[in-house]
């Protein structure tokens, strides 16, 4: 039987955290707008991980731009991988949750980064 590898959450960091999340990484640019360091129990903060600059003025979070967003953000992460290989061994400790703090739960960026790193480790390529 081959070796587990952990799970990864995806999770708003103004979420209570939970005994479940493991190592819990912002993967935001920016630090959350209103919330205390201790509060948001966040273990890594990896801004270099989050789309460029350009890329979230460019999406704008408007739903109907997701999919196109998406795509770009998954070449810059194939682009960026010194961060990707940092996510990626901390998924091989133990269960890993990637917040964000985006509104919208349905339409972010650490959803696509949940699933790209998913998609890699699956491939054994990260």
């Amino acid at each position: 039987m081959g070796k587990r590898v952990a799970e990864i959450h995806i999770k708003r960091v103004y979420d209570a955290p939970d005994a479940s999340d493991g190592t819990r990484v912002l993967v935001d640019r920016l630090w959350p707008r209103g919330l205390r360091k201790e509060k948001a129990a966040v273990t890594h903060w990896l801004k270099e991980v989050a789309p460029s600059a350009e890329l979230r003025t460019w999406f704008g979070h408007d739903p109907a731009r997701y999919a196109e967003f998406a795509r770009r953000y998954r070449a810059e992460l194939a682009h960026n991988t010194d961060a990707v290989a940092r996510l990626a061994a901390l998924r091989k400790q133990g269960p890993l949750t990637l917040l964000y703090a985006a509104h919208d739960q349905e339409h972010n960026h650490a959803l696509v980064l949940g699933a790209y790193l998913r998609d890699r480790l699956k491939g054994g390529s990260a």
